[in-house]
């Protein structure tokens, strides 16, 4: 089990998803993986949430969607890797 970057994956990590493509790629999710299953990298597991509903924004700690989906094209991880 890999992710868009080719890290490993394991239940319990910390992750985002990413929805959309080309230059509409942002994040759309934030949680915690589980129940993922070795040997298969697409639609295999659950995101538990981590935010709750309201959450105070500090600025100078966020990121613009456009400007992370302008870093995720940046690095090519706004396409989504093809099938094995």
């Amino acid at each position: 089990m890999h992710y868009r970057n080719g890290r490993p994956a394991q239940n319990g990590d910390k992750i985002v998803q990413i929805g959309g493509y080309g230059d509409s790629a942002q994040i759309v999710a934030v949680g915690v993986l589980y129940d993922a299953k070795p040997g298969n990298d697409f639609c295999n597991g659950s995101m538990a949430p981590i935010q709750s509903p309201i959450t105070g924004a500090c600025l100078c700690d966020c990121l613009h969607v456009d400007d992370v989906a302008a870093m995720l094209k940046e690095k090519g991880l706004d396409k989504r890797p093809g099938g094995k």
